[in-house]
């Protein structure tokens, strides 16, 4: 796979989608879990969605049950808990892994492309962050502890 577009995943529906359906706007991809205590982040990653609407912007979340066992509910459960608690109306994916030898392929793309602190390849937590310029390129990853208002000027920034 040479670039972001190159990847299809399925919706929180179970249906397929290409990646190259986003082509064009910037993108921030971030696995998530329902159970942790950055879950507030649902927040503030809706917020900046409703900021600059899917025209030129887009958040892909993907719930992932690896650390902790804090996203163990079914994708209808994972879907309902973002709508009620959150007003999450962003795209959500199926349940995924990110690390080891399941971890979904576009995770290990992602993984590959932008390393985390000390070059390190392997997600720590939930709500690690990963932004995609509007060519599809990996500019960076944000850790967990990154709240997502921080990265309003970066996003502003690249779609402006």
């Amino acid at each position: 796979m040479t670039s972001i577009y190159d990847f299809s995943v399925n919706n929180i529906q179970g249906k397929s989608v290409s990646l190259s359906e986003y082509k064009d706007k910037v993108i921030l991809i971030v696995n998530t879990a329902s159970a942790c205590g950055f879950t507030p982040q649902y927040k503030g990653l809706q917020a900046l969605y409703d900021k600059y609407g899917s025209e030129k912007f887009v958040i892909l979340g993907f719930p992932c049950n690896q650390f902790g066992s804090q996203e163990s509910g079914s994708e209808s459960e994972i879907s309902s808990f973002c709508e009620l608690n959150y007003g999450v109306n962003f795209p959500l994916f199926e349940k995924i892994e990110v690390n080891g030898p399941g971890a979904h392929p576009l995770y290990e793309y992602l993984k590959s492309e932008a390393k985390g602190i000390l070059g390190s390849k392997g997600i720590k937590w939930n709500f690690t962050k990963f932004l995609i310029d509007s060519q599809g390129k990996v500019l960076a990853r944000f850790a967990s502890t990154t709240k997502p208002e921080a990265l309003d000027k970066e996003i502003n920034s690249l779609i402006s």
